[in-house]
């Protein structure tokens, strides 16, 4: 067989992720690959730590990119924190909180829910109630769940859980870097993310954070964690200052992770946060005007990811198609209680933009049009860039 040289056509990624890479971040991984024990690569190693101490907003010296993508993460912070027979409690409303439950149950854990319906999110005194009378090591939710659009509160479930005994969870996989994420202002114990969403880097990294009540739990374990490979008591000792041999890290992700870090903190957090407010501000405007209608209520929803409802008569799959082969243009699918339903739109890191949108919109009505919606593309896209 012979193969044709390689040569992906540039899209413009407004999907779940993974997200559009600053030309900064490609010029990173283009750059030398050196040892993983390298000198050059362990002061790196040093710099990437703070970067994500900042962007996670915490002291905790725990603060670490797992080799693996943001599932990796996930399994990270729950193998580290539960031994087998340890009791769980994870919410549930979407795909993500759902992923979260089969690994805490994969590791012999006792794991109860608290549910809540696709595109809602948890109720604090649900969650209250399921920790009266029981012991529970771990409470876990999802800040930005992807599936769905929801962000959700959190104040009164930490609370909940540190009243009960239990350490706090929490998936950032959706948030970091483009809605507030305080780890030490919240209060949180473990908190994983992924580096292709908000933070605008290729997926292969997981950051990850464990404060002191997570790290005290870790070293009063009886049993062994479950995952060689993601067992932080030996992962600290290579990302430490001992630098002991554990696995050779993805130098080159590395490499782009600490530049996709950077320039998050020269744009700076706030100034962050509030533009990706501020693009999906505009973006609803857009989609209202194009007649559409958003799943999630305003008051839960996720800045970083809409949910948009297909209209009665369109072709979901062939909307998608048409933007991607005409338009250059990735939005995603609907999944579990919304597949077929619903479109996700990402605004997430480099897409947050108003290009993107007025994009966006243009190539979402005139597939709309194509039909028979009637579709103001024109006024939808000046509607939101008013």
């Amino acid at each position: 067989m012979t193969y044709r040289p390689l040569g992906p056509k540039a899209r413009l990624l407004m999907g779940p992720g993974p997200s559009p890479i600053h030309p900064r971040v490609y010029g990173a991984m283009a750059m030398p690959v050196v040892g993983h024990l390298d000198p050059q690569f362990v002061a790196l190693m040093e710099e990437t730590k703070e970067l994500l101490r900042h962007v996670f907003q915490t002291g905790n010296e725990l603060t670490l990119p797992i080799s693996g993508t943001g599932s990796a993460g996930m399994e990270t912070c729950v193998l580290n924190a539960l031994e087998p027979g340890d009791a769980a409690l994870i919410c549930v409303n979407g795909v993500f909180g759902a992923r979260l439950r089969e690994v805490a149950a994969r590791c012999g854990a006792r794991v109860d829910v608290v549910e809540a319906p696709w595109g809602q999110d948890i109720d604090p005194e649900d969650v209250r109630r399921a920790l009266r009378g029981s012991e529970y090591k771990l409470v876990a939710a999802v800040h930005a769940e992807t599936s769905t659009g929801v962000l959700q509160p959190l104040s009164d479930l930490v609370a909940a859980a540190h009243e009960a005994g239990a350490l706090f969870l929490l998936d950032t996989v959706t948030s970091l870097g483009g809605v507030e994420v305080d780890v030490d202002g919240w209060e949180i114990d473990l908190s994983y993310s992924g580096t292709q969403k908000c933070l605008s880097c290729p997926p292969g990294l997981a950051p990850i954070t464990l404060g002191p009540r997570a790290r005290e739990a870790l070293g009063r374990r009886t049993h062994p964690v479950q995952s060689w490979y993601l067992d932080l008591t030996l992962l600290q000792e290579y990302w430490g200052a001992a630098r002991v041999y554990h696995h050779t890290a993805p130098v080159s992700m590395n490499y782009a992770l600490r530049e996709a870090l950077l320039l998050v903190r020269e744009e700076g957090l706030q100034a962050r946060w509030a533009r990706h407010r501020d693009m999906h501000a505009a973006l609803v405007r857009g989609l209202e005007a194009l007649g559409l209608e958003l799943v999630v209520s305003e008051a839960i929803r996720l800045p970083t990811l809409t949910t948009v409802r297909v209209p009665d008569g369109v072709d979901e799959a062939r909307v998608r198609g048409e933007l991607l082969e005409t338009h250059n243009l990735e939005i995603g699918a609907g999944l579990g209680t919304f597949k077929g339903a619903a479109w996700r739109i990402g605004l997430m890191g480099e897409a947050a933009c108003a290009e993107s949108i007025a994009r966006l919109l243009a190539g979402l009505g005139s597939c709309l049009s194509a039909q028979g919606r009637s579709a103001d593309v024109s006024g939808a896209v000046r509607r939101a860039l008013e």
